[in-house]
């Protein structure tokens, strides 16, 4: 009998804090159309996304993303026939923007996946079983906070080669640090809830407590900290592009353009302005949009 109270107050305390999630959650995406940065940032990144997957059908010149060299059109202005101008080769900026695009996308969805599993995981553990396992994967992370993440992300990208699956395993190794903090935080407070104990009570496995009861609780900050971070791994891959260690040519990476037009500027200042103004609403985007799924999902932000 006191087995099916247990149980029954469990499922209780669950409901109820599912129809409060829900209820907040609902709040929330109001406050989201009401926030008028939040839209527009939402709808730059639709349009990017849009051109991700459209760009092999509307970029006018597909073949400069793959090799293609026009060296008598090297060095033209932005016109009609070439929006964004041409580069040292003759290659269509345009085109080559476009088809980036895709790439762009694809490298911070990889990275911060890689890197939210990683530190999800290690900081679920952390704080759920603290003691020695708590100190031992703290002490790991303090070590890859110590080191600045973009000087270890270009050491280990140099150790495993040049490439742009490399770069997505090195930004990824130093990028799970903040994750597993914030996961350990979450999971501290949220174990001492009653909800947690009542499953306790009637003798729920610690993976059962951690993954079917704990972590769907704390699952709203981490998705705000992965749409805000999603810029920063894009812009911290470009960097290492920038430096030679990403995509290698003839791939359109947006850093790899940069560098190719640095020596140009600012004579031919198109050839590196427009693969950095594409980084910047990729990176602007995916700020406005953390802020406003910071208002739907983060309680520290409900009223």
């Amino acid at each position: 009998m006191t087995n099916v109270k247990r149980v029954s107050s469990t499922l209780e305390l669950e409901t109820n804090r599912k129809l409060v999630r829900w209820e907040n959650v609902r709040r929330g995406f109001y406050r989201f159309r009401s926030n008028t940065l939040s839209m527009v940032g939402l709808c730059m990144l639709l349009v990017v996304i849009l051109f991700a997957f459209i760009a092999p059908m509307v970029a006018p010149y597909p073949e400069d993303a793959a090799g293609a060299t026009h060296v008598l059109e090297r060095f033209q202005p932005p016109s009609a026939a070439h929006f964004f101008g041409t580069d040292k080769i003759g290659r269509d900026i345009f085109s080559r923007v476009l088809m980036g695009t895709g790439l762009a996308l694809q490298v911070g969805i990889v990275i911060i996946s890689l890197a939210a599993t990683i530190g999800v995981t290690l900081g679920a553990v952390a704080g759920y079983f603290g003691r020695w396992i708590d100190d031992l994967i703290m002490r790991i992370t303090d070590i890859f906070l110590a080191v600045p993440a973009l000087v270890l992300a270009i050491a280990i990208t140099a150790a495993l080669g040049k490439g742009i699956t490399n770069v997505m395993i090195g930004i990824s190794l130093v990028w799970w640090p903040g994750f597993a903090r914030l996961t350990r935080s979450l999971v501290l407070s949220l174990k001492e809830e009653a909800f947690v104990e009542a499953a306790n009570g009637i003798g729920a496995s610690h993976a059962r407590i951690l993954f079917r009861h704990i972590l769907p609780n704390a699952v709203s900050p981490i998705i705000v900290k992965m749409s805000t971070d999603f810029g920063f791994a894009v812009l911290t891959a470009a960097a290492l592009g920038f430096i030679g260690l990403g995509a290698q040519p003839p791939t359109p990476e947006w850093g790899a353009m940069i560098n190719d037009g640095r020596a140009y500027f600012p004579s031919e200042w198109w050839v590196a302005t427009f693969p950095g103004l594409a980084i910047f609403v990729v990176v602007f985007s995916w700020n406005l949009l953390g802020d406003g799924l910071r208002d739907v999902l983060d309680p520290r932000s409900r009223r």
